[in-house]
């Protein structure tokens, strides 16, 4: 729900910082490959309950993913880019959960499993109805510049990263807090599912 919110505000600051790296001859593609090897390294530090190191290098990561579309914006944008993007932003997501699991399994493990289960949901009908919007030629509205058809939800990026922020700060509250999202993440997955059947019907 608050992706178009935060990009707004994060547009000039990112636009900024790819104009400076595209002036360094970086390109978007090693962006999105460095911002993942950073992601992981904040799930190893998770997984050996250094939580606030790891939540610093979750938001490097989240940083290198907007300046990596905005960098390959300026560019162009190209179809290899976006499926490199999309397929390593669905890999992190899944293994900041693991690194909790990894950290406290006994304590973690099942929450851990649940919410990477409703991640599959939300990941798999985004993903679904992008190639069906495709397909159709139906061009998205409120996200235009995305390499896919952004359907949204409940739980949207912007909101993921908020709560590995507060489970990073608070992390004895994971279990609690990962079933919370799991359902929220169900729910926006629910929505998709009825949402995207009816449109394409």
């Amino acid at each position: 729900m608050l992706d178009r919110y935060s990009l707004k505000v994060l547009k000039p600051l990112l636009a900024k910082l790819a104009a400076f790296l595209r002036r360094k001859g970086i390109g978007a593609d090693q962006i999105t490959i460095v911002s993942f090897g950073v992601g992981l390294l904040g799930v190893f530090f998770i997984a050996r309950h250094h939580y606030l190191l790891g939540g610093l290098l979750i938001l490097l990561n989240r940083l290198g993913d907007g300046i990596d579309g905005t960098l390959a914006r300026i560019d162009g944008t190209t179809d290899r880019g976006a499926f490199l993007d999309i397929c390593l932003d669905f890999l992190f997501y899944s293994a900041v959960v693991l690194g909790f699991a990894l950290a406290d399994p006994a304590r973690n493990g099942l929450a851990a499993a649940f919410l990477i289960f409703s991640f599959v949901g939300t990941g798999s009908s985004f993903l679904a109805y992008a190639i069906m919007a495709e397909r159709r030629s139906l061009a998205d509205q409120r996200l235009p510049e995305k390499g896919f058809y952004y359907l949204g939800g409940l739980a949207e990026g912007t909101e993921t990263i908020i709560f590995f922020i507060i489970i990073c700060l608070f992390p004895p509250l994971f279990p609690v807090l990962a079933w919370i999202f799991g359902v929220i993440c169900l729910l926006s997955t629910a929505a998709r599912i009825i949402y995207g059947y009816n449109t394409l019907g």
